[in-house]
């Protein structure tokens, strides 16, 4: 089927000069993924793979105030709440096709540029962490907030944030917390920065140039973005910080060591942000980050798939998708709001190792996991392009 049968009004596709144009144009949701989109994105992707006369692809998001603001909040979060009620097989649909989409940038023969201008999160950071030239702005906001909602970081999650610089992963993961534009490229979460006002401008030319091809447009992309701005002098301190206190011990032991320091008040902020978050995927989420540095990309998200199935499904834990930590996070913050999540246990001191072992284990047979494609596919998913 071709690619224009899979397309949705909130995913725009056009090719100017040699290159293939997304725009995400879901705003009044900031641009949050629904599986329509993923499903269009990923056959535009392979229909222009295939194309010579397609040299990169650039990726963009819309706001409310039109072309770029925001890139993606994520994946549709109520509409895993409510289907998952329901019992509708197109959550796990999402995911399954999500990873594949995630897989498929992150192997893409192709260049992609992803400008990660306002709002890139979740879903979001799965999209422009596989692309080679991310551009980030003043205006940029990225985290992977999932601890938020009782999840844990995925869309290779595991990758990118296991690459990251010291044990910045490991804080940045089980916090959720943002960063913005300047502070990504200290972290390898961005290769450019450009300010916002400039983006029409290389949005128009990148279709105007033919470029003759991939390094030509690197060496132009170079050009075009100014030195970034220095990591502001709190977020190197956070970095410090991150590797003081979140280089060993387990969760359990991260909080109290925190909670120790009663005359450093950026261990007890993060101490208190921690005791916020589900104290199970704390846990899960710290094993996962630290074990993801030995997996190349296509094994942390085919990994992935059997945790988030874990997690909507918690039978290992003797819970139904009603009794998940991620249903009860999504309905306290933000279909209830009242922001009071009940979690199981409440207290990460109460949290077991076999509660964690059990998202780790593989959730089917090898033959037929739904990522199977990622160790038995095709080339281009599973050739590894390490990166960082």
């Amino acid at each position: 089927m071709s690619a224009a049968a899979w397309m949705t009004p909130a995913v725009e596709a056009e090719v100017r000069g040699r290159i293939g144009f997304v725009t995400l144009n879901r705003p009044q949701a900031l641009n949050a993924l629904s599986l329509d989109m993923v499903r269009g994105l990923y056959a535009q992707l392979l229909a222009w793979r295939d194309d010579p006369a397609i040299v990169a692809i650039a990726m963009r998001g819309t706001s409310r105030n039109g072309p770029f603001g925001a890139f993606c909040a994520g994946g549709d979060i109520r509409f895993f709440h409510e289907h998952t009620l329901r019992g509708n097989p197109q959550v796990e649909d999402f995911f399954t096709e999500e990873y594949l989409l995630d897989a498929l940038i992150q192997h893409y023969p192709k260049p992609c540029i992803a400008c990660m201008d306002g709002i890139t999160m979740g879903g979001g950071m799965g999209l422009a962490q596989g692309t080679r030239h991310r551009i980030v702005t003043e205006r940029s906001q990225l985290a992977m907030p999932e601890t938020r909602i009782g999840l844990f970081p995925d869309v290779g999650g595991g990758y990118f944030l296991s690459r990251c610089p010291g044990h910045a992963g490991e804080w940045l993961a089980l916090t959720g917390n943002t960063v913005v534009g300047a502070d990504a490229l200290a972290i390898g979460w961005a290769d450019h920065y450009l300010p916002s006002e400039r983006l029409p401008d290389l949005w128009r030319q990148l279709g105007d140039i033919p470029f003759a091809d991939t390094a030509t447009l690197a060496q132009w992309l170079q050009e075009q973005c100014p030195p970034a701005p220095k990591p502001s002098d709190d977020f190197a301190h956070a970095l410090q910080q991150a590797g003081r206190y979140f280089a060993d011990g387990d969760a359990t032991a991260i909080v109290q060591k925190l909670e120790a320091a009663t005359d450093d008040a950026w261990a007890q902020a993060t101490a208190s942000t921690l005791r916020q978050r589900s104290p199970l995927m704390l846990h899960v989420v710290l094993q996962q980050v630290r074990s993801g540095r030995a997996l190349t990309v296509a094994e942390n998200i085919h990994r992935e798939r059997s945790m988030v199935r874990h997690c909507f499904y918690p039978q290992h834990l003797g819970r139904t998708s009603m009794q998940s930590e991620v249903l009860e996070g999504v309905r306290a913050l933000v279909i209830d709001k009242d922001q009071q999540p009940r979690w199981q246990p409440q207290r990460v001191e109460e949290v077991t190792p076999a509660m964690v072992d059990g998202f780790f284990v593989q959730a089917w047979p090898d033959a037929v996991h739904p990522l199977a494609v990622l160790k038995h596919g095709e080339p281009y998913l599973i050739t590894q392009r390490e990166r960082f």
